[in-house]
């Protein structure tokens, strides 16, 4: 089973302590990416893939063009515990 991580954006994606506090809980790492409007980001790529369905294409063949998420912060040492 591949780990999980959790993938932030907006606002709250800019603050340290929000994303440690999820990371926490999660027991994942936390990656942010620098692009803003995420949402309309992802809505673009659906619409390229949807322009290029006919020819096969995968949404994750189309999506490896997207920007790669940086690490932001992992679970601190014993949050698996709490």
């Amino acid at each position: 089973v591949p780990r999980t991580r959790i993938l932030a954006t907006g606002g709250a994606s800019h603050n340290k302590k929000i994303l440690q506090v999820l990371s926490d809980v999660f027991n994942a790492p936390v990656y942010t990416i620098d692009t803003t409007n995420s949402a309309c980001l992802g809505s673009a790529y659906r619409a390229i893939h949807g322009l290029v369905a006919e020819t096969n294409v995968s949404l994750a063949d189309v999506v490896k063009l997207a920007p790669e998420p940086r690490l932001a912060v992992t679970p601190a040492a014993g949050a698996e515990e709490v």
